[in-house]
């Protein structure tokens, strides 16, 4: 029993709302070879696309008539599959936007009721009535953070300075990550036979997630689900390793490589040119919500320490036309060029996520990376230029 994942943007840092994403269930079925779905949704129109991540180019189309489905949908081993609906498929923000992303595994069958816009139940075979009772769990242990999410929100829709909602979240997280981490763990202590507690402890922190498959009993933790945990095991340590990497080529005193790229008059600009200025690297795409939604704060900064520092906007993962239709639509006024996909600025830089903003001073070095739309830009900018 859970609200359905529809478009969930992150309002604060990337990791603000990734505690609200989190693999439900869905399968079951006629043969081992695939998931059989039935479903009874409100809110969930006439037709819906579902796919994998490996079959984004190849969805099967579902008829829904009055609510009502059913499907078969092939696979070989547990795997998240998504179901769109076909007017959700939006690229604004660089990818199609999600109503429902669930677990599926081979040769079980799963039931879906209640409203997709809202909260809808999880049930079926075996599998689906133990993860049922474990997402109930998993719903009552999120309710805490979700208050504090919704809090925090409605303070910023309020005017909020940001940086005291930014305290207020570091301040009383960690505590209700904690809760709802423990409450994970005790129902996976609980449930060591469960096929549904090898999906819950994917919801953990990378650190317990190893943990937390030694208390798995040995035919659940070596039998179907391995591949499942695993892959989210090695995901994650990927992204570490991933991390860790960047954060070298982004620390403060390494030298910003140099790079050639074509402006907007498509003629090359050579970063190296505005070396004894103050440069900020901006990482950011059309498609990119954030990037966007920071322009205006930017563009105030610009302004207020014209003259102290230049910006240099790097588009990135666009067309050439959506890139300058972007750049004219919003007005920006300071340096843009141009980074094809076969450039290997983002890996020199170590860009994992966007916006990236890097701060360079006169002498070439980095003097702070800042990933995400984050008010310590701005504290940074005043504290260098006021």
């Amino acid at each position: 029993m859970r609200k359905s994942i529809i478009n969930q943007n992150k309002t604060m840092k990337s990791v603000f709302f990734s505690l609200a994403l989190f693999a439900a269930t869905l399968t079951a079925c006629a043969n081992d070879s695939a998931v059989h779905v039935k479903g009874n949704l409100k809110n969930v129109g006439d037709t819906l696309l579902v796919l994998t991540q490996q079959r984004m180019d190849s969805p099967q189309t579902v008829i829904v008539k009055d609510g009502q489905f059913e499907f078969d949908f092939a696979i070989n081993e547990p795997t998240n599959i998504y179901i769109l609906s076909p007017d959700r498929l939006r690229r604004e923000q660089g990818g199609p936007a999600v109503q429902m992303q669930l677990i599926a595994v081979p040769g079980e069958s799963v039931e879906l009721t209640g409203d997709v816009k809202e909260r809808y139940d999880i049930n079926g075979s075996k599998f689906y009535k133990e993860y049922h009772e474990a997402d109930l769990m998993l719903e009552e242990a999120q309710k805490p953070m979700n208050e504090l999410q919704n809090r925090l929100q409605k303070m910023m829709a309020e005017g909020t300075n940001q940086d005291e909602v930014m305290k207020i979240w570091n301040e009383e997280s960690p505590k209700l990550q904690e809760k709802m981490e423990q409450a994970i763990i005790g129902f996976i202590k609980a449930h060591p036979d469960y096929e549904a507690s090898a999906v819950m402890l994917t919801n953990l922190e990378p650190e317990k997630m190893k943990e937390a498959v030694a208390l798995l009993s040995p035919a659940v933790r070596d039998g179907r689900m391995k591949t499942f945990y695993q892959s989210v095991i090695d995901r994650n340590e990927a992204q570490q390793k991933a991390e860790e990497e960047s954060a070298k080529k982004q620390a403060a005193g390494i030298a910003a490589p140099d790079f050639t790229l074509n402006d907007i008059n498509g003629k090359p600009f050579a970063f190296s040119s505005l070396r004894g200025k103050y440069v900020i690297l901006d990482f950011w795409g059309s498609w990119c919500g954030w990037c966007i939604k920071g322009f205006p704060e930017m563009k105030n900064y610009y302004n207020k320490y014209k003259g102290k520092f230049e910006i240099l906007g790097i588009d990135c993962n666009d067309t050439e036309a959506k890139w300058k239709e972007a750049v004219k639509k919003h007005e920006l006024p300071w340096l843009h060029v141009y980074n094809p996909r076969d450039s290997k600025v983002l890996a020199d830089y170590g860009i994992q996520g966007f916006p990236t903003k890097i701060i360079v001073g006169p002498d070439g070095k980095i003097v702070k990376t800042i990933v995400g739309e984050d008010p310590a830009f701005y504290t940074l900018l005043d504290e260098l230029f006021q």
